[in-house]
């Protein structure tokens, strides 16, 4: 059988569908295979079994982030910048591939016992995070962040936003993900990281005249 990449794409868009829907445990071979309208001999010329399949999907979902990380940095001069590009880059991908950021979700999320024991993801996930905190240090390095925290803490902080923001959209339809949003959420993040912040110990109104 000569491999087609048209049937592996079909195999792919079937199973992506019953993993977002039923999870990777209530999802059988025999569910893709009827919903992609292929045999499993065919499935199996392309994939070792259902955990290669499902590490196909996860690895796609962690590859294309990575690389639209990796392109939207460029497009930016300054740590601000930057960061803005990233976040709309990341919220179009998770706008056209709601099923899939919903699969990589629910990994990250899934108890040891709910997926199997050699799928590989946190990799991937680490490397991501890294590209953001070489961000973050070089901002730190040359004066823009406040050094009251460190790089890990601030990479940390900024990662963890960026995510709340998708998984709310997944949850919630009417969660916008655009530019403008990006934007919030970087000049959120900067108000509070920016170099220069001091915090004020009370209120305003504890404070003597």
């Amino acid at each position: 059988m000569q491999k087609n990449g048209t049937t592996q794409q079909q195999i792919l868009a079937a199973a992506l569908s019953k993993f977002a829907s039923r999870g990777y445990a209530g999802t059988s071979v025999q569910d893709i295979v009827d919903a992609a309208r292929v045999t499993k001999p065919t499935l199996y010329y392309y994939f070792a079994n259902k955990v290669g399949l499902y590490q196909a999907l996860v690895d796609s979902a962690h590859d294309e982030r990575y690389r639209l990380m990796q392109e939207a940095v460029k497009r930016g001069h300054t740590l601000k910048e930057q960061l803005v590009e990233i976040l709309t880059a990341l919220f179009d991908y998770a706008l056209g591939h709601r099923e899939l950021m919903r699969v990589a979700f629910a990994t990250a999320f899934a108890a040891a016992e709910e997926l199997p024991k050699e799928l590989d993801y946190t990799g991937k996930c680490k490397r991501s995070f890294e590209f953001m905190h070489s961000l973050i240090k070089q901002g730190l390095a040359e004066g823009m962040l406040d050094r009251r925290f460190n790089s890990q803490e601030l990479a940390t902080g900024f990662h963890g936003s960026m995510n709340v923001y998708v998984i709310s959209h997944l949850l919630m339809p009417e969660c916008t993900l655009d530019r403008r949003t990006a934007e919030r959420v970087v000049q959120l993040f900067l108000d509070g990281a920016a170099a220069g912040k001091t915090i004020h110990k009370g209120s305003a109104k504890s404070r003597k005249p």
